[in-house]
């Protein structure tokens, strides 16, 4: 899941500041899950630019509505109108959904109202920790489902380094050591000895770093 945050509220009052209408757009993706983007947060963040803009005697009229994702072309269509009948679009969507969003409303201004954070999960109620970065070379087949690059600090792929302490890492010591979670994995899962019988090979950053903006096609969908 992409988790997301709202910016911080003075920011989007000067992204706001020199337009009279706009149309909030909230999505009911990821940002819904994370509670940073939904048909919820759209409401709340749409009240408080109403009062904040009252209080300053320069009324606001804002349109607010939710599609399905922000990242599909199919629920976009229904902001074209909309979207021609004010001056600017506010997207509560991830940034990939704010691109999107611009590439198909080429004639209307579309300002983030998110901070695009990472890729994660849920631990618990308002709390998520990431999991992956998206590096295009999975080695989570080798290491017991766990993956260095994200749940090491230092990204390490053969560990762990010495540095740990009591199963912490030695950067943060609230974090706990990746690599001892996969060796704990591990041998959880009777698969120990195979991490002592090789090495894993650095990962092959061309397949997320190839120039990019990075575009992956099944033709079983097309």
């Amino acid at each position: 899941m992409i988790i997301a945050e709202q910016k911080p509220f003075p920011i989007l009052e000067e992204f706001l500041k020199p337009y009279k209408k706009v149309l909030l757009v909230g999505c009911k993706g990821c940002v819904t899950v994370c509670s940073a983007g939904g048909k919820k947060e759209v409401g709340l963040l749409s009240a408080a630019l109403r009062l904040a803009r009252q209080s300053n005697g320069e009324p606001l009229e804002i349109t607010e509505m939710t599609v399905e994702r922000q990242c599909d072309p199919e629920y976009l269509a229904p902001l074209k109108g909309p979207a021609s009948e004010h001056d600017v679009v506010l997207s509560m969507g991830c940034g990939a959904g704010v691109q999107f969003l611009a590439e198909h409303l080429p004639k209307t201004l579309v300002l983030p109202a998110l901070n695009t954070v990472m890729i994660g999960v849920t631990e618990r109620s308002g709390t998520w920790t990431e999991r992956c970065q998206a590096c295009g070379d999975c080695k989570l087949h080798l290491t017991g489902g766990i993956c260095p690059v994200s749940r090491c600090s230092k990204s390490i792929m053969n560990g762990p380094c010495g540095g740990s302490i009591d199963g912490h890492c030695e950067i943060d010591k609230s974090v706990p050591c990746g690599w001892q979670l996969i060796i704990d994995r591990m041998a959880e899962l009777g698969t120990l000895d195979a991490y002592y019988e090789r090495i894993i090979p650095a990962s092959d950053w061309r397949t997320s770093r190839d120039g990019g903006p990075r575009i992956r096609e099944r033709e079983d969908l097309k």
